[in-house]
């Protein structure tokens, strides 16, 4: 059937033999992956114009779909009922919008079931292929016109306008999405374990590429982990030669391209183990001279030591100028070159209009930053505290949680108004106390401060986060029994799905990406696929 729709559709000799994709599909990705929540919309609505079905076949035995979804939105009216949220306005709206997110999550995944059902396997992994391909297109061509921007190979230590770029470089990488570079990190670390388990090589590490010029170092480890538990346990020879060259590609992006990143990784560890940073230890990498590091990663001493040789160099520089040594004719003449060290090429730490905008709205509304305990831990690990004490605090909220959007959701941040994940009908705005003193106060104690801050081991975000405070035990019993049950029941029939399943454990960590609305459909579509191979073979 879909070749001669190719046939018919493309007479032309070379278009005829074009291999078919599932084109509803990919589009629907392409659309249903952007940041933009109208365009998710519209990517749901296209689709079920396409293929008008709404037959999601949930049941207790042999559910076709997990039964997390409904269950989510179980729990979330009946935390509505007991709470007696319906005798306000805006807890009300904060409970529709909730559910929309699920819904949607619902809709998207009954459309990916049923293009796995109704197209054949090699078809689906064309599409699948296509749509990584896409992105990597979309990664690279943003990494070129920074280094057109910048005219360096290498941005990652380019330190000119006011260091824009420099470690932050992976911030623009964005890929198809337009999202954070985050969201580009983990959907290239599927394409990494994707393709390596297919046996397309060449891709896994493009792949890999991509996801270095992301910067992430926290997907870094996490996929290392996996490609390392693959090395010893699960991969053939040639798979393991390509292991071997993803992890030495790793290895040269922190030795070679971005060095800073080593002082910051090292940093992060030494804050989990309220241990200070063995200066020895840290000595092992490659790190950038004195001069060439930004005075925000510098200690008072460091400054001070960078100044006097800044001086001292400018002064040598000024006795050449003046000496009168005779130039010799076949040396080629020293053009003048741009001093990196200058104002101009050092980060500003202004602050920002949006940070200007939240520091003017806690004075107003007298946030106390400092019930948020930060002083040594990242601000991720402290939200998972903050999550934990409002349970022991709060007995009746074990069992199904303090709310939907009430303490740890992109819907909580969402409802202030504030824009902080995005827009939200400002007549409806709602801000939960405890969230206001917990996770809202956590994050404007470090995103209000400098960029170095801005890290993603610093956000509050989490799936488990969100999963235990707003929904209770029940929500986390649905997570892990009919979600990640659902998938890690078929494990025998999965051969890349294995390793998938395990690096979303550690994905879970870093958003909350049930209301992101991009990587889960990915990660639901390659899982679903897998096991579909597995069952016919």
């Amino acid at each position: 059937m879909g070749h001669s729709l190719n046939r018919n559709l493309f007479p032309i000799p070379f278009l005829s033999r074009v291999k078919p994709l599932d084109w509803r599909l990919l589009v629907f990705l392409i659309l249903f992956v952007n940041v933009k929540l109208l365009v998710k919309v519209a990517a749901i609505l296209l689709i079920y114009l396409l293929r008008p079905n709404a037959k999601a076949g949930f049941s207790w035995k042999h559910s076709r779909l997990p039964l997390f979804y409904p269950a989510m939105m179980a729990i979330a009216v009946i935390n509505w009922v007991l709470q007696k949220g319906f005798l306000q306005m805006d807890t009300s709206i904060l409970l529709l919008a909730a559910l929309f997110y699920w819904a949607l999550c619902i809709l998207a995944i009954h459309q990916v079931k049923l293009s796995v059902e109704q197209q054949d396997t090699e078809t689906l992994h064309r599409t699948v292929a296509v749509f990584f391909v896409i992105n990597l297109l979309v990664s690279f061509i943003t990494y070129a016109s920074i280094v057109g921007q910048t005219g360096t190979l290498n941005p990652y230590r380019y330190q000119g306008d006011f260091q824009k770029y420099f470690i932050g470089t992976g911030d623009y990488i964005k890929g198809l999405s337009f999202d954070t570079s985050t969201t580009n990190a983990v959907l290239n670390a599927f394409g990494v374990l994707y393709f390596l388990q297919r046996n397309k090589y060449l891709l896994a590490i493009f792949c890999m590429a991509a996801l270095l010029l992301t910067g992430s170092n926290l997907m870094n480890l996490l996929l290392g982990g996996v490609l390392l538990y693959l090395f010893f346990f699960k991969t053939a020879k040639a798979q393991k030669s390509v292991i071997v060259v993803c992890l030495l590609l790793m290895v040269v992006f922190w030795a070679k391209v971005s060095p800073q990143n080593n002082r910051y990784i090292t940093e992060a560890i030494s804050r989990f183990s309220k241990k200070p940073v063995d200066s020895k230890a840290s000595n092992t990498m490659p790190v950038l001279p004195l001069r060439e590091r930004s005075d925000s990663l510098l200690s008072t001493e460091e400054r001070k030591e960078k100044l006097a040789r800044l001086y001292l160099d400018s002064m040598r520089d000024l006795l050449l100028a003046k000496s009168n040594k005779p130039v010799i004719a076949t040396e080629k003449p020293l053009l003048p070159q741009a001093n990196i060290h200058s104002a101009n090429f050092q980060h500003k730490n202004d602050t920002t209009s949006k940070q200007r905008q939240l520091i003017q709205w806690m004075q107003q509304d007298s946030v106390d930053l400092a019930q948020t305990v930060v002083a040594a831990k990242p601000g991720k690990w402290v939200a998972l505290q903050q999550v934990l004490y409002l349970l022991r605090t709060h007995p009746t909220a074990v069992f199904t949680g303090v709310g939907a959007g009430h303490f740890s959701s992109k819907l909580a941040f969402r409802a202030t108004g504030l824009n902080i994940a995005g827009s939200y009908p400002s007549r409806f705005n709602y801000i939960d106390p405890r969230f206001k003193e917990g996770h809202l106060a956590l994050y404007l104690y470090y995103f209000t401060k400098t960029a170095g801050l801005h890290s993603l081991t610093n956000s509050p975000n989490t799936v488990y986060g969100q999963v235990l405070s707003e929904y209770g035990l029940l929500g986390i019993l649905a997570l892990l029994i009919l979600y990640g049950g659902f998938f890690a029941k078929q494990y025998k029939k999965m051969t890349y799905g294995i390793p998938l399943l395990m690096l979303m454990v550690g994905v879970f960590f870093i958003d909350y990406w049930f209301e992101q609305l991009s990587v889960m459909v990915i990660w639901e579509l390659l899982l679903l696929l897998n096991i579909k191979e597995g069952t016919r073979s």
